[in-house]
């Protein structure tokens, strides 16, 4: 019997491509459920590895928008939220649609090399703690730079997170506050570009149904995530996961090349 999917690659048969996937899940469930994010920062390089990037970054809409919709509801103050963040949202939402058209046109190869590139930059990000605030004065112009420069990674990886959190860390919000200034944030980045992967054929029904099946593995690594709260600190897990996306960043550009 042909189990194969319609975007499976032809050396993966289609349950061991549904195997894979789910443990990928799995992993970046574990991560979620530890440091609270990086769950397209995990999961895209690693789906990368076996499916084109725009089909990988497909599968995460389910988990990616339940999540932060159900964080954005829950939000303190929201509307608060959205007028501080509006410039940054804006340009968010412009630059994630036009990035997203161009990472249509390009080759796969050079996809993989744009996600594997996305990752270093993430890598560097998490390394970087911003020492001190951004002044009142500059925080709009600046957060519409940061949504300018989350949106083109966005597009092409959907990983919007890096920017904005080294900005929101910038801003020394309070942890409610974070919580749900991101969480609104996301959904201007993440809501253009599953929309502009339906319109554009690369997100169907094959997709949704996977992505939706993919709950229950993340919310299994959530899970096994929470417990290693009280086992590993934070700072070695984030030396972990540091280590483990430099790895997976090297192994996606030596495919490239």
């Amino acid at each position: 019997m042909d189990m194969s999917l319609p975007w499976t690659m032809p050396e993966w048969p289609g349950y061991l491509l549904l195997a894979f996937a789910a443990a990928t899940f799995i992993v970046a469930g574990i991560v979620k459920g530890t440091l609270g994010v990086g769950l397209p920062l995990v999961a895209v390089p690693m789906l990368s590895f076996v499916l084109p990037p725009l089909t990988a970054i497909s599968l995460l809409v389910v988990p990616v928008l339940a999540s932060n919709l159900w964080q954005a509801v829950r939000a303190v103050e929201p509307r608060r939220a959205l007028g501080r963040f509006k410039g940054l949202s804006a340009a968010l939402f412009i630059s994630t649609i036009v990035s997203v058209r161009l990472a249509l046109s390009l080759p796969t190869e050079l996809l993989n090399l744009l996600v594997a590139g996305s990752v270093v930059c993430a890598v560097v990000l998490m390394v970087y703690r911003p020492d001190s605030a951004i002044p009142p004065q500059r925080e709009g112009k600046l957060g519409v730079a940061v949504g300018l420069l989350a949106g083109a990674m966005g597009g092409v990886s959907s990983m919007t997170g890096p920017f904005i959190i080294t900005y929101l860390m910038a801003l020394r919000l309070p942890r409610e506050a974070f919580i749900g200034g991101i969480s609104i944030i996301y959904l201007f980045g993440m809501i253009p570009l599953y929309a502009s992967l339906a319109l554009y054929g690369r997100l169907g029904l094959s997709e949704m149904v996977c992505s939706a099946i993919a709950l229950l593995p993340m919310a299994l690594g959530m899970s096994i995530g929470r417990r290693l709260r009280g086992l590993l600190s934070e700072g070695a897990f984030r030396n972990v996961l540091l280590g483990f996306l430099s790895t997976l960043a090297l192994l996606l550009i030596g495919k490239g090349v």
